[in-house]
């Protein structure tokens, strides 16, 4: 994985951030073990305290459970993981519409601008990416 940092927000959120990220794409698919918070304190090269802290609000948000004998798992809720695909995707529209509109586009232009590149990608049988 690949850890790059942004100064103009805490660490930990943007761990958050990018944990949320690797298990609706699964990349830590439900009901999976998770690294351990210093492998991947170590991995992201930040304080094993930064890393806990990240699972730590994971788990207040129910993405992740802690068992005694097999550390972390991803929750296997899959109403949870809904929840995160679909807050996740409402931010990336929520921000390609505010950058957009700041090129002066119109919620219109937008529409059609997506609808076209979906029907050109879906013509080639390709998933969007």
């Amino acid at each position: 994985m690949r850890w790059e940092f942004e100064s103009s927000r805490p660490i930990y959120l943007q761990i958050v951030t990018f944990l949320k990220e690797s298990i609706a794409s699964g990349v830590y698919p439900p009901g999976s073990r998770m690294p351990t918070v210093r492998d991947l304190a170590l991995e992201a090269g930040v304080n094993p305290n930064t890393m806990q802290r990240a699972f730590a609000e994971m788990e207040r948000d129910g993405l992740l459970h802690t068992e005694r004998t097999t550390g972390r798992n991803v929750t296997e809720d899959t109403a949870v993981l809904e929840d995160l695909r679909r807050s996740l995707a409402q931010e990336s529209v929520d921000e390609m519409l505010r950058r957009l509109g700041k090129l002066g586009m119109s919620s219109g232009e937008i529409v059609k601008m997506v609808a076209a590149r979906a029907e050109e990608d879906a013509g080639r049988g390709e998933k969007i990416e």
